[in-house]
């Protein structure tokens, strides 16, 4: 059995998201687009899938490798453009000889999640949270290592450490060695992506905090894609990036928090109305 999956272009709509990444890498609750498809596939009985990629394609198959992980055999194509279904299937096929095309859905354009058809990701960053909110209980697959559901709707990822001060507000997804410092409050709607730092007193609601991002003392996120220093409002479409890194910041490349200022206290900062304030980029 054969599967043929298009990896969409970037549109402009989420310009700012897909420099962090190509739109089949991007992290989803721990884990890629892609990853979710290939596994998805598998367990249809799928034992051979193309992916044909037009950006990026040397992180997509640095990503999925050969497909042994799922049992399949991947080949990752590099196209220049973004080809249609019809087009794809043209050039390379599509379901083996005396399958059903529709059995097989063999031509997949990845612009959703498996199963969710009617939540499309990238039309706008407001879709893109939809999407991901909508997956929260579906990403709770039996390889998920260490993942609990410690109430109904709070989901906690393997080596996270959350103060028994914080507050988790369902519905609410909190990723592999997140920290979340105490007084802190997460949710409801909040997803916090590996690796995430949280101090104390920070607030996230509404909101999806990417990987390996800080969130400092006292602030507040709302109604936001943040990634470290780059924050998106997801409902008006604005970005800024955070000057302040006692605020918000990376932590990749090993990059340690900020340390604690030594004179005077931490302020607070609600970075929804920054985004009001500040200049947009």
């Amino acid at each position: 059995m054969k599967a043929l999956l298009l990896c969409p272009a970037a549109p402009p709509a989420l310009k700012i998201l897909a420099e962090q990444a190509p739109l089949a890498s991007l992290p989803i609750l721990g884990k890629s687009l892609i990853e979710y498809w290939l596994a998805h596939l598998a367990s249809l009985g799928a034992k051979q899938v193309r992916v044909v990629v037009t950006d990026r394609p040397a992180q997509v198959c640095a990503q999925v490798a050969d497909g042994t992980r799922w049992g399949l055999r991947v080949e990752v194509i590099s196209e220049a453009w973004e080809l249609t279904s019809d087009e794809a299937r043209s050039k390379y096929g599509g379901a083996s000889e005396g399958q059903s095309t529709r059995e097989l859905n063999d031509v997949i354009l990845m612009d959703h999640l498996p199963g969710l058809p009617q939540h499309a990701l990238f039309k706008s960053y407001a879709s893109w949270f939809a999407a991901l909110q909508a997956w929260m209980p579906s990403a709770v697959t039996p390889d998920r290592i260490g993942l609990r559901e410690i109430r109904p709707g709070v989901w906690v990822g393997l080596h996270a450490r959350v103060s028994p001060r914080a507050e988790l507000r369902a519905p609410c997804w909190l990723g592999e060695s997140v920290y979340v410092g105490p007084k802190a409050v997460i949710g409801p709607r909040a997803i916090l992506e590996e690796r995430v730092f949280v101090e104390k007193a920070a607030e996230i609601a509404y909101s999806i905090i990417g990987p390996e991002t800080f969130v400092g003392e006292g602030t507040d996120v709302e109604h936001s894609l943040a990634w470290g220093s780059t924050l998106i409002n997801w409902k008006t479409g604005s970005c800024l990036k955070v000057p302040d890194a006692f605020l918000l910041c990376s932590l990749a490349a090993g990059v340690e928090a900020p340390a604690q200022p030594s004179k005077g206290p931490r302020r607070g900062f609600s970075i929804l109305e920054a985004a009001f304030n500040e200049q947009r980029i």
